[in-house]
């Protein structure tokens, strides 16, 4: 199997770690996979522009992880790092090698200045980006 992510990143507690620009890097010009852990209220809102994403739940991650490609290199997200360190956890545990975790989340992504898809007519309230939540029809 092809090894991934070399010379790239920083460790942390035995996982690898990605920068928002490495992982950026990493997506567009090499063979990795963007997997988002975050809910759907959350990516249908606003997600990574990068050419391949798969959306799993952190939730349904421990039911579908064998869905997942175990040849291609993983870089996880979520909001801010939190809920995809524990799925690179889960996902180490089962033999997933090529994984690597998007540190600081899609807050930092952004934060760094990088292409997002953004569904403005998602409307959202949250006082930050790893709260936020569709805002009922009665609060606009």
């Amino acid at each position: 199997m092809k090894s991934f992510f070399k010379n790239t990143g920083f460790t942390s507690n035995g996982y690898l770690n990605l920068t928002p620009r490495q992982a950026y890097k990493e997506l567009s010009e090499n063979e990795a996979i963007l997997l988002d852990v975050r809910d759907s209220a959350y990516y249908s809102f606003k997600s990574l522009a990068v050419p391949e994403v798969i959306y799993l739940a952190f939730d349904q991650l421990k039911t579908n992880y064998k869905t997942l490609p175990k040849d291609k290199a993983l870089i996880i997200v979520d909001s801010s790092g939190i809920y995809s360190r524990e799925a690179m956890i889960f996902l180490s545990d089962k033999n997933f090698s090529n994984i690597a975790n998007l540190a600081g989340g899609i807050i930092e992504w952004e934060r760094d200045g990088l292409p997002l898809k953004e569904n403005i007519e998602e409307r959202l309230s949250g006082s930050c980006m790893c709260q936020l939540r569709p805002r009922n029809k009665s609060s606009k």
